[in-house]
């Protein structure tokens, strides 16, 4: 079921088959798989000398250790993931799919919105420090029906040329179904606020005064 802002005409030039593949960084990838394969053999050699090596046994501490490379291995068994697609839009049917983790997150067009983002402060610094200039695009992709947003960035996907086209086609599909028109969405920096609270929340000191002689006449006339 629609929210009744859909354009039929930008909907029409939008791809009407087809699923659009966007894969993480190959570089993110290997340092990450890289990372990830130091650790697992650190933490097993240190889970080995906590409960096998020592004369007093720290099962504690290997257990500790066993726990850091269980995570170990669960970032590296992910990197093969995000390998095929870290987004993925489906025109078939109609949604945009997002890797999170191990989980994937659906957003139906008709609940779609896409912005431009912007990096935290830290976030900003380490891109100043590390990227020497080069600009990092950010995009911002949004089920407008809930809460939680997803940020990702042209240095999360294999290549600014990606990131380019899914942020073209990402705000064509926004801007094609016009969720982010609808009453009920929830608006950026509103505290999880609709539309509808958001307008009510919005009262100009007539508004309010003429409510409050509204209700002050009513008493009145109970009176």
């Amino acid at each position: 079921m629609g929210t009744g802002f859909e354009n039929n005409d930008l909907i029409a030039k939008l791809p009407q088959e087809g699923v659009h593949c966007f894969p993480a960084n190959e570089s993110q990838i290997k340092n990450r798989r890289i990372i990830t394969v130091i650790l697992m053999v650190v933490f097993i050699a240190l889970a080995v000398v906590f409960c096998l090596v020592l004369a007093n046994k720290q099962y504690i501490l290997g257990a500790v250790s066993g726990v850091g490379f269980i995570i170990s291995l669960l970032v590296f068994v992910q990197t093969f993931m995000i390998e095929k697609f870290r987004v993925a839009i489906d025109y078939n049917e109609k949604k945009l799919v997002l890797r999170y983790k191990f989980s994937l997150i659906d957003i139906p067009f008709d609940s779609f919105d896409a912005r431009e983002g912007e990096p935290d402060k830290a976030e900003e610094m380490l891109n100043n420090a590390v990227n020497k200039g080069a600009v990092t695009q950010y995009l911002v992709l949004d089920n407008v029906f809930d809460e939680a947003c997803y940020q990702t960035s042209s240095k999360d996907l294999a290549s600014v040329e990606d990131f380019t086209k899914l942020k073209e086609e990402s705000l064509a599909i926004a801007d094609a179904y016009g969720a982010r028109n609808s009453e009920d969405a929830i608006k950026p920096n509103t505290d999880g606020r609709g539309k509808k609270d958001i307008e009510a929340s919005e009262l100009n000191d007539e508004d309010i005064g003429n409510i409050v002689d509204e209700v002050t006449n009513e008493h009145n006339e109970e009176k």
